[in-house]
């Protein structure tokens, strides 16, 4: 059980836990949960002080019974009068199975993602993705980011998330190809909220970030332009599929310290590209200078081109242009 499950599950059996913590759990938007209150009784048994939601395990039990039945497609309302309806006395008597209730993993829910035994924030973001709720979807990865730092929220947190999502529609023909589509817009809107943030350092070499020729996948590389201007290291992202021309173009006019070729598959990661970057000058005769060229993504196999780098992933990536940057 992760830390995340453990705190929650902490909560449930002292008191409650918050609609905050709930919102997160679930992948709900805390004004969800309000509204299914308000207008189908969906709500806490008790509230603190008369005022405060405080939601014990039985009340979690019957949400999870409503996320699941709107996932499916039902209407609020009647998913409401069908949960209500599910619920029993005997399931209120025994503490025990409704704590499993809140640990137990999404993987059985209508329309649940295949994330086996992920952070919750995971399955929350999941959740929030298969509702096509986009507020939700905001509000949870925000919160991943200023919790967890982006370089674990992208590993642990967005990019499990993603690839369950991928997983789902290759399963379910052209089903799910509306929630990856949504999720990986409001992804991409985080990361920019990221890079954002923070004004680049003077001083510093620019990194050139593009996707190969036919390739279209560009999170990976957002990811990594919000990491590097988290640092103050300039960026200029050229996104998809930028053609050669237009690439050998943007080194002689931006004179980057380095060039970071994205291939998400084998079909679009090209060698002589990768030497042919490596190879262009600019500058002043007798003070010719090249980039530093480094490939990334999983289509890179193989024995590459002299100087050439290849790093594991985004930490790897981040920390070679940094000193790279910073020469």
């Amino acid at each position: 059980m992760d830390d995340a499950v453990s705190v929650l599950t902490k909560g449930v059996t002292t008191g409650g836990l918050t609609t905050g913590a709930v919102a997160r759990l679930l992948g709900v938007a805390p004004t969800t949960l309000r509204s299914w209150d308000r207008r189908y009784g969906i709500g806490p048994a008790s509230r603190e002080g008369g005022r405060h939601r405080r939601w014990t395990s039985a009340d979690i039990g019957l949400l999870e019974c409503m996320c699941g039945l709107t996932n499916a497609g039902m209407p609020p309302a009647e998913a409401a009068r069908a949960a209500l309806a599910a619920a029993s006395p005997e399931d209120a008597a025994r503490p025990d199975e409704q704590e499993d209730r809140v640990d137990r993993p999404a993987s059985h829910a209508p329309g649940a993602l295949p994330l086996g035994r992920a952070r919750q924030e995971c399955r929350g973001l999941a959740r929030a993705a298969v509702r096509l709720d986009a507020r939700a979807m905001d509000d949870l990865l925000a919160a991943a980011i200023e919790r967890y730092g982006l370089l674990t929220a992208w590993e642990s947190v967005i990019m499990p998330t993603l690839h369950a999502v991928g997983r789902k529609w290759e399963t379910a023909g052209e089903r799910y190809i509306e929630v990856e589509h949504l999720l990986s817009w409001h992804v991409s809107c985080a990361l920019r909220r990221v890079a954002a943030q923070r004004a680049p350092v003077a001083g510093s070499g620019v990194s050139l970030l593009a996707c190969t020729p036919g390739e279209s996948h560009t999170l990976a590389l957002e990811a990594l332009a919000a990491g590097l201007a988290q640092q103050g290291l300039p960026v200029r992202m050229f996104g998809a599929a930028l053609p050669v021309l237009a690439m050998e173009e943007a080194v002689r006019r931006t004179g980057p310290a380095a060039v970071v070729l994205w291939a998400q598959s084998r079909s679009t990661a090209s060698r002589a590209l990768a030497a042919r970057v490596e190879s262009i000058e600019w500058g002043v005769r007798g003070a010719r200078r090249r980039p530093a060229v480094l490939v990334a993504g999983p289509g890179w196999a193989g024995q590459l081109p002299p100087g050439v780098r290849h790093p594991s992933g985004l930490a790897e990536a981040l920390e070679a242009l940094a000193v790279i940057s910073r020469r």
